[in-house]
């Protein structure tokens, strides 16, 4: 458990990567992320070798990005939603569904990105 902290300036630093890393550890051990990461880590690596601008290299990866931050902020919200309480409840369903559907949505619009500027 985090507790509350004063930390300030490179210890402050030091503590919020470490926490970022506890968090991607947690986002390694969901399924789901570690296929977006799968898919996006060779499509990042296609990418350098294809004939776009900068410009669209930077949207591609940026969609790649968006899918893989979309994932594991569900993450997040089903962890919470765990930790609250292992009793379903319609809201309790409704958040993993929303969290669910963000990622879908993230996952859409990274295909129409990759369409757009390869087709």
């Amino acid at each position: 458990m985090h507790h509350h902290y004063t930390h300030t300036g490179i210890k402050r630093l030091f503590y919020a990567t470490r926490y970022s890393m506890q968090g991607f550890r947690f986002g390694w051990q969901e399924e789901a992320f570690r296929q977006e990461v799968y898919c996006c880590v060779p499509l990042a690596i296609l990418s350098v070798f294809l004939n776009v601008t900068t410009a669209e290299h930077l949207i591609l990866l940026t969609s790649l990005v968006i899918v893989l931050i979309t994932e594991l902020l569900n993450s997040a919200v089903e962890a919470v939603v765990d930790r609250i309480s292992d009793e379903w409840h319609q809201l309790s369903g409704s958040a993993k569904d929303l969290g669910s559907a963000a990622v879908l949505l993230s996952i859409i619009f990274a295909m129409i990105v990759w369409l757009v500027i390869l087709l």
